[in-house]
């Protein structure tokens, strides 16, 4: 798994609408790693990102959730949760395994990290069944180191 100081992972693939999506990790990038759709856990991380969106936005943080559903399976969770960030589609697991995950289950472990300046910040290990307030934690911190006036 990729720790901070790593350089950030050359990665590619499409959102929950088959728009391709290549971040360079140069601004302040959320990228949060989820086992699977619309599971309990899965749901609770999602809708917590959400509800914190504005913050993250407004301190020009970009969000980024990623599992390896695939890119009509992520359409459909977006939509039914009212999602308003990029769901990044990895079916084949490329952009997880970039990350260092483990990807042989067909499902990775969720795992947040945090991005900026080409490299990886800081990496979160949260709760794998209630992940509730861990957007809150992964927002103060990122806040703190990357946002003037934070």
């Amino acid at each position: 798994m990729l720790e901070p100081g790593a350089p950030a992972p050359k990665v590619s693939t499409q959102n929950q609408f088959g728009e391709p999506v290549s971040p360079d990790f140069e601004e302040p990038t959320v990228v949060y790693f989820y086992p699977e759709d619309f599971t309990g856990g899965c749901t609770i991380e999602a809708r917590d990102f959400q509800e914190h969106l504005p913050q993250f936005r407004e301190g020009g943080i970009t969000v980024y959730g990623v599992s390896m559903d695939d890119v009509a399976t992520h359409d459909e969770f977006a939509e039914e949760e009212g999602l308003l960030y990029d769901l990044l589609a990895d079916p084949d697991g490329a952009v997880a395994e970039a990350f260092g995950l483990d990807t042989s289950g067909g499902r990775t472990d969720r795992r947040t990290f945090v991005l900026a300046d080409g490299e990886v910040k800081s990496v979160y290990d949260p709760a794998p069944s209630n992940p509730e307030g861990h957007a809150e934690e992964v927002l103060h911190d990122v806040r703190n180191e990357y946002v003037q006036g934070g």
